[in-house]
């Protein structure tokens, strides 16, 4: 456990050197790679709604809106409570459902993946962390550490290999249309430390999503 002071003072530190330009370059991937044209988006798992926020500002034509399990006394956008196993919006809701590292906090991903599919007209976008070798666990779980436990968020370090996010995609019914793992998240030398090839955006499509 940290303190109140502990955590004030990570969350500053993760702030003033990650945050902010990791909001705009998600937000820039999440714009590039969501189909052109309006929608009706859902930030599952959104935090403060930052990166909602910075969305719309690039696609004005979109409409986003939050659900998390933790909603913080401030965010940015509209945003409902989630009991972490049924979203709490009817089938097709959104056209497009968007998740930006989340799926490594839950202990089912492919339970939850399946659950968007559910309320998603459209795609499923997914940024998330790929295992590849022994020191990328240790690495994900420092980088996990030092952005999430200052919000309380929870830390079960669930970081999936290509085969086990195959088969969670495979689980949820659905399979990639677009896939991106050059992200640059980081400046050097930060990206050779903590980007390498540690992260991934993928658009996700099934039988159910047009």
């Amino acid at each position: 456990m940290i303190g109140s002071a502990a955590k004030r003072a990570l969350n500053a530190i993760h702030g003033g050197l990650i945050f902010r330009r990791r909001v705009e370059v998600l937000a820039q991937l999440l714009a590039d790679m969501l189909p052109a044209g309006p929608g009706r988006v859902l930030d599952l798992g959104c935090g403060d709604g930052q990166v909602a926020l910075a969305l719309m500002r690039r696609r004005p034509e979109l409409e986003v809106e939050g659900t998390d399990v933790l909603v913080r006394p401030t965010t940015h956008i509209k945003v409902t409570r989630y009991d972490g196993t049924v979203l709490p919006f009817a089938e097709n809701s959104f056209d497009h459902v968007t998740m930006v590292d989340v799926l490594h906090h839950t202990d089912d991903p492919a339970a939850v993946l399946a659950e968007a599919a559910r309320v998603a007209r459209s795609s499923v976008l997914v940024k998330d962390h790929l295992r590849r070798g022994w020191l990328d666990g240790p690495t994900l779980r420092l980088m996990d550490w030092v952005g999430n436990r200052g919000h309380d968020v929870r830390l079960p370090y669930n970081y999936l290999d290509a085969a086990g996010w195959s088969g969670a995609f495979a689980r949820a019914g659905l399979a990639e249309a677009k896939r991106s793992d050059r992200l640059g998240l980081y400046p050097p030398p930060l990206d050779w430390l903590f980007g390498r090839r540690l992260h991934f955006i993928s658009r996700l499509r099934g039988a159910d999503l047009r």
